[in-house]
């Protein structure tokens, strides 16, 4: 723990600046000209509400250990809390962090790429998960197919790690091994969006922009200038003048400072710009607040729905699965362990949709019912009652509809 207790250590004092634009030192060149690094991609804002988005969306959810048992020929789900990773994922994985503030920034590497962790195993089992910086883990396949990870400290001295002592969530993956760069296939998307908002920056830095110009022949004294702008203030400014005529005289000429098509071309670039890094992260763009497009959904709560289903889902399979492979062992998984999201609330069709969906299940209203009361209460993630309630009700069917979206 020598090498490693440094490395934290290091990571620890860095500022958190300093800890992102290490994770990704290269730059990704980009058409537009920027080039991009993780430091200037987190300025563009909707990466940036992208990733909180995502790392938020996961981290409000709790990551447990269950156990699903036979009692009396039932099949139960408990909470396993006498298992020792129970506490590390639901509360703090160590000492300095917090289950959420753990999982919103192991979410954030993993849609990025790839995310690593450090597991901590003593005799007792694991003791503590560190997150490590992506940007100083190498993950290498031996000819055998055997897979270690080779960490380096900020010194630059590096230690091989076997697989069983690192938890990797990646995201997509083209090879199986490593997700995807994100930052490098978004590096267009990300370029523009950049490159057109420091255009507009500089146009504003140029000087502030009136609504319009009065253009007169010959030159004005002080005293006509000040008459004149008195004049226009005085006739035509102001709330109770607006929509009014302005009468102009002596080939007097009113330019209006209206958006030009440079400037409304610049603001459908930037839009365009929103939805194109949204495609990218797998988010909603209502969801970065970007409210242009009229929403194709009946209502907010189908739209929650989607994003559930859309974006966060694949993302709660995702960490799930992987810790079911790193974080416990072949034996454990037979014994019933398994990890899984607490997300009734979240994850689930809405109350009224499932209630309805259960109420036919269960024969209501002369349909024939497909499930017993039991049946429902473990899709409620409650525990059965046994009796009567584990019998299907008369007339039942053995081919039910497609099930509400879980």
């Amino acid at each position: 723990m020598g090498f490693l207790a440094r490395a934290v250590s290091e990571q620890k004092s860095m500022d958190p600046l300093a800890v992102w634009a290490e994770m990704l030192r290269a730059g990704r060149s980009s058409m537009a000209g920027p080039t991009i690094t993780l430091e200037n991609a987190l300025k563009v804002a909707t990466m940036f509400a992208c990733l909180r988005v995502l790392s938020q969306g996961v981290a409000q959810v709790p990551l447990k250990v269950y156990r699903e048992v036979e009692d009396g020929g039932l099949k139960k789900i408990q909470p396993a809390k006498d298992h020792r990773l129970y506490d590390l994922l639901a509360f703090a994985p160590n000492d300095w962090t917090t289950s959420f503030e753990f999982r919103e920034t192991q979410t954030i590497h993993a849609a990025l790429g790839n995310s690593y962790a450090f597991i901590n195993r003593t005799m007792g089992g694991i003791s503590e998960l560190i997150l490590l910086k992506p940007g100083l883990v190498k993950k290498v396949q031996k000819p055998d197919y055997r897979v270690v990870f080779e960490v380096t400290g900020e010194s630059g001295a590096m230690q091989e790690f076997p697989a069983e002592a690192i938890w990797h969530v990646r995201g997509p993956s083209w090879d199986g091994l490593l997700g995807l760069d994100v930052l490098s296939l978004a590096r267009e998307a990300l370029g523009l969006a950049i490159a057109t908002e420091e255009s507009h920056s500089k146009l504003h830095a140029k000087g502030v922009r009136t609504s319009g110009t009065y253009s007169v022949d010959g030159k004005l004294n002080k005293e006509q200038y000040a008459a004149l702008k008195a004049w226009i203030l005085a006739e035509n400014a102001g709330a109770d003048n607006a929509g009014a005529p302005m009468i102009l005289d002596n080939g007097a000429k009113w330019i209006s400072g209206a958006l030009t098509g440079v400037d409304a071309q610049h603001l459908e670039t930037r839009k365009f710009q929103i939805e194109e890094v949204c495609r990218f992260m797998g988010v909603h763009p209502q969801k970065v607040f970007h409210t242009d497009k009229t929403s194709t959904y009946a209502s907010a709560e189908e739209f929650s729905n989607a994003h559930r289903e859309d974006t966060l889902s694949p993302w709660y399979m995702r960490i799930e699965q992987s810790a079911d492979l790193h974080l416990l062992t072949r034996a454990e998984r037979r014994k019933g362990l398994y990890c899984k999201h607490s997300a009734n609330a979240l994850m689930r069709a809405s109350a009224k949709d499932r209630a309805e969906y259960y109420a036919k299940a269960l024969g209501s209203g002369g349909s024939p019912g497909w499930m017993t009361p039991d049946e429902v209460r473990a899709l409620e993630e409650m525990n059965p009652m046994g009796g009567e309630a584990a019998k299907l009700p008369p007339g039942s069917s053995a081919q039910p509809p497609a099930a509400p979206t879980a």
